[in-house]
């Protein structure tokens, strides 16, 4: 089924060549159906990549999605141009008397910093907290899930002594919805200087932890009502991203390892080998069927804090 997108996003284009579903706003008001209203707090600063990454996964699933895609309005963007944020964005404050079944918060290249210093960190704290009544489920990624543990339940980040960078392998500790359909060795791609604290993790009654890995860390964890979900690692990126992002610290004589499982036999002449598409997936779908579409009243003005 088809996502609904702003008209003339760019994403669209790219993804209506790969055969996702992609309705315009004209069509899908013809629809007589109750779409599931999903916003996208873009925190990333090549917001067009990031689109295109996630509104694969949303559209990959039998439900019609309303996209709205958000920004904050304290942070002045140096990658994308106004233009195309003041055409496709809108801010906290115009979606602030509105309802959501579903919310995802992405990560941010800001992660070495503590959270306070960050310049929207009390815009992003507000809309975190307004998640609790206004959206029925909130997926957290990378930065995004460290803020939100660190906001929600108190969980400190951890600087880590290097990048932790490349695809690692996840073992499920506990079983839940979100992982139907998983191996019990799932591989997530990581692209991060800090890490949460597992003892905090495990020490906080609220959460449920669900995947952990030895090499990169606690990766995904649940809150036990289903509103929050938290993943530290990337599982939407799409198969060059890391390779990108590893070329581009090269160019900028930066600090930086081969992305570690990556390559093939670590040559980077051999290309990649992708084993976490299907599990973003699987993953994506899991959120949308079990903790939002499922739950989610039919009339989202009765979504609150419980559900």
């Amino acid at each position: 089924m088809p996502i609904r997108v702003p008209n003339q996003l760019p994403a669209a284009q790219v993804l209506q060549k790969e055969n996702i579903f992609i309705m315009d706003e004209e069509c899908a008001i013809r629809q007589d159906i109750r779409e599931l209203k999903i916003a996208l707090l873009n925190l990333m600063p090549v917001k067009q990549d990031t689109e295109v990454q996630l509104l694969r996964l949303l559209g990959n699933t039998p439900l019609q999605i309303d996209i709205t895609l958000l920004r904050p309005a304290t942070h002045e963007s140096k990658n994308t141009s106004s233009e195309y944020l003041n055409t496709f964005y809108k801010t906290f404050e115009e979606v602030r008397e509105e309802k959501f079944d579903g919310m995802i918060i992405t990560g941010a290249p800001v992660e070495q910093m503590p959270f306070e210093e960050v310049t929207y960190w009390e815009e992003l704290t507000e809309i975190m907290e307004w998640t609790n009544t206004n959206v029925t489920s909130t997926f957290h990624i990378c930065w995004g899930a460290q803020a939100g543990l660190y906001y929600h339940y108190g969980i400190h980040k951890e600087l880590l002594k290097k990048k932790r960078f490349g695809i690692f392998e996840h073992t499920r500790i506990n079983n839940a919805p979100l992982l139907y359909g998983l191996d019990d060795k799932v591989s997530i791609p990581h692209s991060r200087h800090t890490e949460i604290s597992r003892q905090e993790v495990k020490a906080c009654n609220d959460l449920v932890m669900l995947l952990d890995s030895k090499e990169a860390g606690p990766a995904l964890m649940i809150s036990k009502d289903g509103k929050h979900i938290f993943a530290t690692g990337h599982a939407e990126y799409d198969p060059y991203t890391l390779g990108n992002e590893y070329k581009r610290d090269l160019a900028k004589n930066l600090p930086i390892e081969m992305p570690q499982n990556y390559f093939i036999q670590n040559n980077m002449e051999k290309g990649v080998c992708v084993n976490w598409r299907s599990h973003a997936y699987i993953l994506f779908s899991n959120w949308l069927n079990y903790y939002v579409y499922q739950v989610t009243p039919y009339d989202l003005q009765e979504i609150s804090s419980k559900h």
